[in-house]
């Protein structure tokens, strides 16, 4: 029996009174931010240099507007603006005239490495950025300073910089940065200035509003599937249905009359259609009946891989971490020993924005348009399948309308190039939902084992932890449709993380690991090891808990002995009204992890009724990442992964038959509705201290443990399998 999910009702009459009121769910107007600035994201020229810039990272105008580049995509989680905050910060420039574009790949490539790495990934797109993007201002700050210095004939330590302008102490003369800006440019530091510390910061730290909002409510924003080239075509492509088929035979004759076809293209496993229009080409793709020869997969279904992951637990396995003697820590005298397994299937990674790109291919250059988390490696794969040097290429990154891991391998790409050869024009070549969700690659399948032993005392004194997972590494070298037989070689931290390093005093551990690979191609996805792996052990921390009859909240606590952990861990029992009675069908469950650099926890409200609906409530999140750049995009970044840990564990499962995927769109790979979103509370007991953590990522994995806990917690049952819609909830 499936698990029902209560939904809030809501009349068309609810509906309207609520837009009307003014603390209404939803409004008929939108007023920008006030300084927001309607402006898309640009890419800087790398073939001409300004005299006007200061730095690689930064240009002023003669209007003393500042540019800002980017060497990290902006792709709904603040970034950009967090980024850009940095620079200005140090800069002291007016924050109104604060403009951006994207930083070059080409110039990258080229001048070896200036812009860092330009793949946001990781969480890492503020976390590793802040030293240098704070340099980049500082050192155009101490530019302006200096060029002005000189210009008045006065040391430079006798003038100030704020406000977009240089000001000498002693007269008050000024001079706003674009009159400085070409002298500056010329100048050479002795060495680079300090930058600011925290408790001098007047910018960051602040809730300010998002640079990137206006262009995307104006509708100016212009992101990879809204790319133009004068003269192109569109295509619209279906792969073979199961990884590793090819294609035989496809019959043209339906298209042909259609009007604006221009050709069929065929491909080694994939047919496309070109035409002057996305929808006709998509409208005589669907006409088509391509014939497919099966690959060495076409018997391989769901049940085989459950299979094979369980009975991977009990092979060869690497070790991800030691401590203490986990064989005599099991076989103690008067020791309690408490075992279970725990499941996930694979998971999409279901974009906003469908994977797209447009590609022009001239005898000694290539464009590429694209939404990418990795501009690099566009260029690369770009310059491998044109065959022109990767000199050549030049990559025009846009905003990513969702990217979640998904947009860094860009499998569309590879299509696109193809198609372009053939046709012989400008090509933007989209993916269908359909072709999206088949056509993932997706978070790995995994399964793990625990086995524990308590002591007397209702203390965990061993724990022997072994999972068998997909290798990222592995798929991703390797062709589609191709499994790679798994290694005790290869030490995959993604998928050992949380596993291998949570912050728990056990003596005796151990973590083993299998890379079990099947044909189905996996890839990064938001939160990643860490997605399912705090499902684990999380879960399973609970079941210690209950087995050792102590609280969880307790039960964790005395195991935990860093300071931003116990920070964490007791805002989230405060403000989640932990300890509080609550009635029957109700529950609370909690979860906690270190990941990406930030300390994350949750505690979730659940009701489940008599008849197995399940209704998440309430989820109180409880963020330390040590400082804030920008306090608004960090809430939406944490209610962003709320949302989207919550999808997967109520909905998230890829399954398949016959060697693919039987998902292919939102009506069988449902995402969650507006009116399932639970209340969210949010809460950052910052600690400070010399590191910055991530936050696009760390919200994602202490949901579902947090909800299943607390399912527990209501019914007594354990969910040790996800999604929940498979899950039995209804009452014997």
């Amino acid at each position: 029996m499936q698990t029902k999910l209560a939904a809030t009702a809501l009349s068309r009459r609810t509906l309207i009174a609520t837009g009307l009121t003014a603390a209404g769910g939803f409004t008929l107007g939108v007023a920008l931010p006030e300084g927001a600035q309607a402006q898309t994201v640009n890419i800087a020229s790398p073939e001409t240099l300004s005299p006007r810039e200061i730095n690689a990272w930064l240009v002023i105008e003669p209007d003393s507007s500042v540019v800002v580049r980017l060497a990290h995509s902006e792709m709904g989680q603040g970034t950009l603006t967090a980024l850009v905050m940095m620079a200005a910060e140090e800069l002291g420039c007016d924050w109104s005239k604060v403009r951006y574009e994207y930083a070059s790949a080409n110039r990258n490539l080229k001048e070896k490495g200036v812009y860092k790495s330009q793949r946001t990934v990781g969480s890492a797109g503020v976390r590793t950025s802040v030293a240098f993007m704070q340099q980049a201002g500082a050192s155009a700050r101490e530019r302006l300073v200096a060029a002005a210095a000189k210009r008045w004939g006065v040391a430079s330590a006798a003038c100030g910089c704020g406000d977009g302008r240089v000001t000498h102490m002693e007269t008050g003369r000024t001079l706003d940065f674009g009159a400085l800006c070409v002298d500056a440019a010329k100048i050479t530091l002795e060495k680079e200035p300090a930058t600011k510390s925290p408790v001098d910061y007047k910018l960051l730290g602040k809730w300010t509003p998002r640079l990137d909002t206006a262009p995307k409510l104006d509708g100016s924003a212009q992101f990879g599937i809204d790319a133009k080239v004068p003269g192109m075509v569109y295509a619209a492509v279906i792969s073979a249905p199961e990884w590793g088929a090819k294609l035989a035979s496809v019959d043209e004759s339906p298209t042909k009359g259609m009007r604006g076809v221009i050709t069929v293209v065929k491909l080694d496993d994939a047919v496309a259609v070109v035409a002057d229009r996305y929808w006709r080409a998509k409208a005589a793709l669907a006409k088509l009946e391509p014939v497919w020869a099966p690959g060495p997969n076409a018997t391989v279904d769901s049940a085989q891989l459950n299979k094979a992951y369980l009975d991977a637990l009990d092979g060869p396995l690497s070790s991800g971490r030691k401590a203490g003697d986990i064989a005599a820590g099991l076989a103690a005298p008067g020791v309690k020993l408490i075992e279970a397994t725990y499941e996930v299937p694979y998971l999409a990674h279901a974009p906003m924005e469908p994977m797209n790109c447009t590609v022009q291919l001239q005898p000694n250059r290539v464009d590429v348009w694209i939404g990418s988390q990795s501009p690099p490696d566009v260029l690369a794969m770009a310059a491998k399948e044109s065959g022109v040097a990767a000199e050549n290429v030049y990559v025009h990154n846009q905003f990513v309308g969702g990217g979640f891991g998904r947009r860094s391998t860009h499998d569309e790409l590879v299509h696109a190039i193809a198609v372009a050869k053939v046709v012989g024009k400008p090509v933007k070549l989209i993916w269908s939902r359909e072709q999206d969700i088949r056509r993932d690659r997706y978070r790995p399948q995994a399964a793990v084992k625990f086995k524990a032993a308590m002591d007397t005392e209702g203390r965990c004194t061993a724990l022997d932890t072994k999972v068998a997972c997909g290798s990222l590494f592995h798929s991703l070298a390797a062709p589609i449709g191709t499994p790679r037989a798994p290694t005790d070689k290869l030490q995959e931290p993604m998928a050992v993380e949380v596993l291998a390093g949570h912050a728990y005093k056990i003596p005796n551990l151990s973590v083993a690991l299998a890379l079990k690979n099947a044909h189905v191609p996996v890839a990064f996805w938001r939160s990643v090891g860490a997605s399912q792996n705090t499902f684990f052990l999380e879960s399973f921390i609970d079941e210690l808990a209950h087995a050792a009859g102590q609280d969880p909240y307790k039960f964790r606590r005395a195991m935990l002995d860093r300071p931003d952990y116990l920070g964490v861990l007791d805002t989230m029992a405060e403000k989640g009204d932990w300890g509080k009675p609550l009635p029957p069908g109700r529950g609370r469950g909690m979860a906690i992890v270190d990941t990406y650099g930030t300390v994350t926890g949750q505690v979730a409200e659940v009701t489940v009724s008599k008849d197995g609906e399940l209704k998440v409530d309430r989820v109180v999140a409880v963020v330390d990442c040590y400082h804030a750049a920008n306090p608004n995009t960090i809430y939406q970044q944490i209610e962003g992964g709320i949302v989207f840990g919550l999808t997967a564990a109520l909905y998230g499962e890829i399954t398949i038959d016959k060697g693919g995927p039987v998902e292919s769109n939102f009506d069988t790979y449902p995402l969650l509705r507006m009116n399932e979103v639970p209340k969210i509370e949010i809460h950052m007991p910052l600690s400070g201290g010399p590191r910055w953590g991530g936050i696009g990522e760390p919200s994602v994995a202490p949901v579902a443990p947090a909800i299943c806990n607390a399912i527990f917690a209501a019914t007594g049952k354990r969910v040790r399998r996800l999604p929940l819609k498979n899950f039995d909830l209804k009452s014997a």
